[in-house]
């Protein structure tokens, strides 16, 4: 009885060993993915400006087109 009940507790520890490092690789790559995710929004923030200096570009160079006096 007592070498069942120590395989069994060995079994439980393994088990949360390997949770702990379950837990640890999920950590490293939630860190990961955090830095991915604020670098794709810095970027879309870049982006977006970008468009917008070109919209503005855009609009000034219709400006200056004469109207069609037809």
């Amino acid at each position: 009885i007592v070498w069942a009940m120590e395989a069994e507790l060995k079994a439980l520890e393994d088990k949360i060993a390997q949770l702990v490092q379950l837990c640890a690789r999920l950590r490293t790559e939630n860190t990961h993915l955090r830095q991915q995710l604020a670098n794709a929004q810095n970027e879309g923030k870049h982006l977006t400006e970008k468009i917008n200096g070109a919209r503005g570009r855009l609009e000034a160079l219709l400006d200056q087109i004469p109207e069609d006096e037809a």
